[in-house]
């Protein structure tokens, strides 16, 4: 373990849907407290489950008021009594407020580069008058090119990204995809992007929370579960056929499903021999290495553990209203990485179990070359070394972006 001398780094997760970004900074952010002596880290989130993970020593969080995504891309309160106006001047008061007081050497904001509905805009400007560095995270995939520059347009992000940050950093490896592919990007925007691989995963220190089933598993996820009925629902169904082949199920719901919905599958999960169902483990690392085989859509993060762990795996991503994970799923399944298949053709349950089948028996990532896109964390700590030793007076901040 290297040590930097006093550091302090914040990090933004803005967090609306899901528990992709939060759980992004915070591996990012263990990482960092692991190879360094001195760093402490700091993340910002809107996450309103952070309190159920547990966090390393010299990483803790700062809870903003929840702002909620819709299906439909709108938001609203958390708290249905607090207009939606309100909450934002809250978060970007505490949001600016933290920055003070912390003084970071770096900020690390994931995925909107100028926050929620531009909540960072302030504490952006301050801390570059501070003489931080910036750096803006981006998703290996961010949206189709016509979705993202739709979004993009309305506060002429990319003149914003030219202006503030100071670095982007892609949380891919470079020919695996390009999330700003398609766009207009200035010459000055390109030479900023660094591509750090993916964020490589391993087992968590923490008891298990969830007993395993005994013998081998599959396991099927949707992440924080508030979109993933219908993945739950078809893997169900696909149980239902009573194929005497099929391995045994360990079934997350997620901590985000709909509580009737929840009711629901615990009943059809209980009629159902080979299947067990839990609601959430704060430690899916672990239950994802002892499965013998993956189900899930293709958020960042299960894609990652995916990789990681060397598992097959079956993926049926979202389609709408981001394409974000159908991009992610079928250059992947192009690379030989996973299997997929679409939404619809997953509606057949005899299809779909006959995929679960044959999944364990799928070449493994490693064989594909996944072992050489893992570098992600390492490319973080060696620029943070670097930065060290070359570090300028003043502070340091680092932005990690679109999620």
């Amino acid at each position: 373990m290297n040590r930097l001398g006093n550091v302090h780094i914040l990090m933004y997760s803005h967090d609306t849907f899901g528990l992709g970004h939060l759980r992004r900074c915070r591996a990012i952010a263990h990482s960092l407290v692991e190879n360094f002596k001195g760093v402490s880290v700091l993340i910002i989130t809107g996450s309103q489950f952070a309190g159920a993970f547990n966090f390393s020593a010299r990483v803790d969080f700062v809870k903003i008021p929840s702002v909620i995504k819709l299906y439909n891309g709108q938001y609203t309160s958390i708290d249905q009594h607090i207009d939606l106006t309100d909450t934002m001047q809250m978060r970007q008061s505490i949001i600016q407020h933290t920055a003070e007081s912390f003084q970071p050497d770096i900020m690390i904001v994931d995925k909107e580069p100028l926050g929620l509905r531009g909540e960072m805009l302030p504490t952006l400007r301050y801390l570059r008058e501070q003489g931080c560095r910036l750096v803006l995270g981006l998703r290996d995939v961010m949206d189709s090119p016509e979705k993202l520059q739709a979004d993009w347009a309305q506060s002429d992000v990319m003149a914003q990204i030219d202006q503030l940050y100071d670095d982007i950093w892609v949380y891919g490896p470079e020919g695996f995809w390009d999330p700003l592919t398609g766009l207009d990007v200035p010459d000055e925007v390109a030479r900023k992007m660094n591509y750090l691989g993916f964020l490589r995963r391993a087992r968590t220190g923490s008891p298990p929370g969830i007993r395993r089933p005994e013998g081998k598993y599959l396991l099927a996820t949707s992440g924080g579960g508030g979109d993933g009925a219908p993945l739950t629902s078809q893997v169900l169904s696909a149980y239902g056929r009573g194929r005497a082949e099929l391995m045994r199920l360990l079934l997350i719901l997620g901590p985000m499903m709909p509580s009737g919905l929840r009711a629901d599958f615990f009943e059809q999960a209980d009629g159902l021999d080979k299947v067990d169902a839990i609601e959430f483990d704060n430690s899916i690392e672990n239950l994802i290495d002892g499965a013998a085989g993956v189900i899930s859509m293709c958020g960042y993060n299960t894609f990652c553990e995916v990789l990681s762990f060397n598992k097959p795996a079956l993926i049926v991503p979202r389609t709408s209203p981001r394409e974000e994970q159908l991009i992610r799923a079928q250059r992947a399944k192009e690379l030989g990485l996973v299997d997929m298949m679409l939404p619809e053709e997953a509606n057949d349950p005899d299809a779909l179990a006959e995929r679960l089948v044959s999944l364990p028996g799928r070449p493994l990532p490693n064989e594909m070359g996944a072992a050489d896109m893992l570098d992600g964390l390492e490319s973080i700590s060696d620029w943070v070394g670097n930065w060290a030793a070359n570090r300028p007076a003043g502070n340091l901040y680092a932005i990690a972006g679109a999620g």
